[in-house]
């Protein structure tokens, strides 16, 4: 028997691991999926005696079931288990995506120090997770806000249909709004001797408007409850996703071409794991499928 599929959380006490938290315990109760709170823990400082080392344990235990018994008694979700791991919090974080519907994880905020946190784990485990992962920011979904934002993805050509199912998918979950970006800019050219003429800006932005609704209408189809906000923008990608991120509850985006290979995610996705002020779902291309 297939073992089901789980929400998946990093849990390290935190305050903001339980920002990330509220967020998971919030998709599996939307989802009706268990909860799995995963803490790893490691002596970083060489060799360790016995002694220290199952008091260290005991530690990450303690901070663990904490956690556990705060989302049972928090939530509605009734299927709450934990998973205590020694070594790489990233590392163990992948390995449960291969079973996961969703992994969360909390984010440390705009500054460089936090930067450079993400850079070392979250992102990693961003770049190669095999389900998507979503990096909460800020307060999180609970308590709900009176009005929250859309659900905002960016859409260029070759971006995967799993990114646009997974946006549309939340949006219809949290009974939100979905906001669509085509950041279709035109690069300016150099004069030169054989120089083209240049495009004009109206007619790209019809092509571009066409286009995407033409992508986006079979989705609209399967999901008739979501109301979509298509809009073709002449700025740049990581520019117009950025402000939109200022008033969307989630903004989504795919991981990059060679993400799960190198460990790094693609620029625009990378800017906004590090930048956006919204929370940031990446969403990985199918098993075998030749990444966005």
């Amino acid at each position: 028997m297939t073992e089901p599929r789980k929400i998946v959380i990093g849990y390290d006490g935190s305050d903001l691991s339980a920002r990330a938290l509220d967020w998971a315990m919030d998709e599996a109760e939307l989802r009706k999926l268990p909860l799995t709170l995963t803490h790893a823990w490691r002596w970083p400082y060489g060799e360790i005696d016995d002694g220290a080392k199952l008091r260290l344990r005991e530690a990450a235990e303690h901070v663990l079931y904490h956690g556990a018994d705060c989302a049972r008694s928090c939530g509605t979700t009734v299927d709450v288990a934990t998973d205590l791991y020694e070594g790489s919090a990233a590392q163990r974080l992948v390995e449960l995506s291969a079973g996961a519907e969703l992994v969360v994880v909390g984010s440390r905020g705009l500054g460089a120090p936090a930067r450079s946190v993400i850079g070392s784990v979250t992102a990693t485990v961003a770049a190669r997770a095999r389900s998507p992962v979503i990096i909460v920011r800020g307060a999180g979904p609970l308590p709900v806000p009176s009005r929250p934002g859309p659900v905002v993805v960016g859409l260029k050509n070759t971006t995967a249909d799993e990114v646009l199912g997974f946006a549309f998918h939340e949006a219809a979950l949290r009974h939100l709004r979905l906001r669509v970006i085509h950041a279709g800019y035109l690069r300016l050219l150099t004069w030169g001797v054989a120089m083209a003429s240049l495009p004009d800006p109206d007619d790209s932005r019809r092509a571009c408007q066409e286009r995407l609704n033409e992508r986006l209408a079979p989705w609209q189809e399967k999901y008739p409850e979501v109301s979509v906000d298509a809009a073709v923008t002449m700025s740049a990608p990581k520019e117009a996703l950025g402000a939109a991120a200022a008033k969307a509850t989630l903004i989504v985006a795919g991981t990059g071409r060679t993400a799960r290979r190198t460990g790094h995610l693609g620029v625009i996705t990378r800017s906004l794991v590090r930048h956006a002020s919204c929370s940031v779902a990446v969403v990985p291309p199918l098993e075998g499928a030749e990444p966005c």
